[in-house]
């Protein structure tokens, strides 16, 4: 047996000696000490370490929660049951544990469990959630709307259905939501065919992945703004202008090259031959660039809250050359040019879309900034 081997079964031995819930037990931890002793009678059914711990714990944890159940609802604290139903789950789960566990059976002969009490704990529970839904819906803001929608979802969590919670919540959500129309003015230009459809699409679509209806930030286009007579909170609009697509920039360099190289004449000597050529370089560029408005309206206070110009830009660069003389005098890069050729503009379009791209990336981070405090 090699000396690494030896070590990993004393480590493993090790650490199954510590598994048998004593340590646990020791600093009070009486859940984590049944179950790690419990789990280590599935392994090892004889362990001593474990039965003991289990033997002498386990009526120690049960007494223990029913002094935190009763702690819990002797004081004035709200919510005071969904404590108690969380001390009453722990319970119960020992209990599965246990009994799942035949080794653990043979010490523990009735587990104890929370069944009718629990379910009278899940109505508490409920009852008080609704109860503090009801409280923060007449407060009648949008911020306690908020509030009670979560405390009415809470009720329906314990008890799914409880009352009418679900109706509640639908009335909630609609108070604490915030209704955002997004507006695109249309590209207005002679020079240029352009269509900013594509880039408003896009800033839509990001918006509605950031802000899911099941949110509070609810976002609409005009037209459906219009089909469903919203009254929006606020308006975002949007508008490219003072841009220019397609501005060509071509510019030539001409250069003489020259490289010496050694041939072989035979295996021992050498002739230096010059290698001469002419390059000529053609770099064409085509520089794009504009800027984007865009205006946060708070519509029922016809207050403007947000005014911001976004600048983009994109250059468009295509070089290659051509050459006159030894091909040799060149290198790599020089020749690689060469294989390339003139390439017809891109289309107006492809370079508007190009440039408005830093647009929208710093347009739906200073979007989702604004809007995320209302989500």
């Amino acid at each position: 047996m090699t000396t690494r081997n030896l070590l990993y079964i004393l480590l493993t031995l090790f650490i199954f000696s510590c598994s048998s819930g004593k340590k646990a037990l020791q600093r009070g931890d009486y859940y984590e000490a049944i179950t790690k002793a419990v789990e280590r009678l599935k392994s090892t059914p004889s362990n001593e370490k474990a039965l003991k711990v289990l033997r002498e714990g386990y009526p120690t944890a049960i007494q223990w929660s029913q002094e935190e159940i009763d702690q819990a609802l002797t004081t004035k604290e709200a919510f005071k049951w969904e404590h108690t139903i969380f001390i009453m789950n722990k319970v119960n789960r020992m209990s599965e544990l246990i009994r799942s566990t035949p080794a653990a059976r043979n010490i523990i002969k009735d587990p104890k469990s929370y069944t009718s009490e629990l379910n009278l704990a899940h109505e508490k529970a409920a009852e008080d959630r609704y109860q503090a839904g009801l409280h923060f819906l007449e407060e009648d803001s949008r911020e306690s709307a908020r509030t009670a929608f979560n405390h009415f979802n809470k009720a329906d969590y314990w008890i799914p259905g409880y009352k009418d919670s679900n109706d509640k919540m639908a009335i909630a959500k609609e108070m604490a939501t915030v209704n955002v129309v997004v507006e695109a003015i249309t590209v207005r230009t002679k020079r240029y065919q352009l269509s900013s459809e594509f880039f408003y699409n896009q800033v839509f679509e990001y918006l509605n992945n950031q802000f899911p209806t099941s949110g509070f930030v609810n976002f609409f286009s005009p037209q459906q703004a219009e089909n469903f007579q919203l009254n929006p909170d606020f308006i975002v609009r949007m508008e490219f202008y003072d841009f220019s697509v397609g501005n060509l920039v071509r510019n030539e360099k001409e250069e003489s090259l020259a490289k010496r190289v050694r041939v072989p004449v035979t295996d021992t000597t050498f002739v230096t031959k010059t290698y001469r050529a002419k390059l000529k370089t053609y770099t064409d560029e085509v520089i794009s660039g504009g800027r984007l408005n865009y205006r946060i309206t708070d519509f029922q206070a016809d207050k403007l809250l947000r005014d911001n110009l976004i600048p983009g830009s994109f250059t468009w660069v295509n070089q290659y050359a051509i050459f006159a003389g030894d091909a040799e005098a060149l290198s790599d890069a020089q020749f690689a040019l060469t294989q390339q050729k003139a390439m017809p503009l891109p289309p107006h379009q492809d370079l508007f879309i190009e440039f408005t791209r830093p647009i929208y990336k710093q347009l739906s981070d200073e979007l989702y900034s604004f809007f995320r405090r209302y989500r």
